[in-house]
């Protein structure tokens, strides 16, 4: 059925907040909408300061990215509002964040930053300012079916290499119906020639990074978080013998490979995580295969999934993750997911989303592995 892009579905000339963050993607995505006739409204949430002491800047929406939000606003005439929202972030991104790390899984923090702190304060502020809907700088396409029904839909961005629509997964049908992403069908160096024939003071700006506001190194951070809550343990092998020891369960992850302390003489990976008990455990590469997963928490775009199933899906089990293909069906508080042919490092604490072609159907956070040879 024919999708259609929610700015074609915004009135004329329709009063649009857009979130600015500081970068050079939202500030096109302002130039974008103003120069298309809406009535643009700035505004920066005001999420992080670098904790002190850090060893370098975090790029998470800080004082300079403010200022870079407020000089894009002014070179395109806009009106701009900053809205304190640190103990948003803080209780629902970074607090779980690392407890997360803590208890042996491994966060998704700009899931859970879209889905609890920024979308959420988007819609109240776009109600609050007489706008129609909100605009982001995701790389993503967002508008409804043209049917009788007009639901509401997602799509990945044209760009699959800045493709963002996993972040997005998990906003819920009310939100994603006043959602626009002017950049959806752009690539990043069309976006950058933009910003630069029009000016705009960021147009070179870097990108950020996933991990924002981790300064680049997760388990520094969660260290000086945790403090006297990191403690020292085993790692083990296969056969449970004791092959090393480790500063914290917070610096591994499923499947790693990496940075394990280790030499076994072979290829090992991180099998699983004791968190209870501090203890690592490495295995062989079909250690870390999976033959499906349980996930928790699911946000269903599309309501028809959520009555059973199974469906085919494309699932994704991490951002990077080109996706593979599955079957899911809905159960009481998630879905199981069954893979076509068994998957690496199935990561409990990310989120698996799930895709039909280009559109999503939804998504939740991974509960546990089923380990290959687990039959439906």
């Amino acid at each position: 059925m024919p999708f259609v892009d929610r700015l074609d579905l915004f009135p004329a000339r329709a009063r649009i907040l857009v979130g600015l963050s500081g970068g050079v993607d939202s500030s096109v995505a302002a130039l974008l909408l103003r120069d298309r006739g809406f009535d643009v409204i700035g505004v920066t949430l005001h999420l992080w300061e670098p904790d002190e002491g850090s060893a370098a800047p975090s790029r998470c929406c800080a004082p300079e990215d403010i200022e870079d939000a407020r000089r894009t606003a002014g070179r395109l005439g806009l009106p701009f509002f900053t809205f304190d929202r640190q103990q948003a972030f803080a209780q629902g991104v970074v607090d779980p964040f690392v407890d997360a790390y803590l208890g042996g899984t491994t966060p998704s923090p700009c899931v859970a930053c879209n889905r609890d702190v920024k979308i959420g304060a988007f819609v109240e502020l776009a109600r609050r300012l007489g706008a129609v809907g909100f605009a982001t700088g995701h790389y993503a396409r967002t508008g409804a079916f043209d049917d009788e029904a007009g639901r509401p839909a997602l799509l990945r961005g044209t760009d699959r290499a800045k493709d963002q629509s996993y972040f997005l997964h998990g906003i819920g049908a009310t939100a994603l119906s006043m959602l626009a992403t002017p950049l959806g069908a752009l690539d990043k160096p069309a976006v950058r020639a933009i910003a630069h024939a029009h000016g705009l003071p960021n147009a070179g700006k870097p990108d950020s990074e996933d991990l924002c506001f981790t300064a680049g190194d997760h388990a520094v951070f969660v260290e000086r978080r945790a403090r006297d809550r990191v403690r020292p343990g085993p790692i083990v092998d296969g056969e449970g013998r004791v092959v090393g020891r480790h500063d914290g369960v917070h610096r591994f992850t499923v499947g790693q490979r990496k940075g394990l302390g280790v030499a076994l003489g072979k290829p090992a990976f991180v099998a699983a995580i004791d968190a209870e008990r501090g203890v690592v455990r490495l295995g062989s590469a079909v250690d870390v295969e999976s033959t499906g997963a349980l996930v928790a928490g699911v946000t269903w775009l599309d309501g028809a999934l959520s009555d059973g199933g199974p469906h085919e899906v494309t699932a994704r089990i991490r951002y990077r993750h080109e996706g593979t293909p599955a079957r899911v069906t809905a159960r009481e508080g998630g879905a199981e997911v069954r893979f076509s042919a068994p998957a690496r490092a199935v990561t409990p604490g990310q989120v698996c989303v799930f895709y039909e072609g280009d559109r999503v159907l939804g998504g939740g956070t991974i509960a546990s592995a089923l380990p290959a040879g687990t039959e439906a």
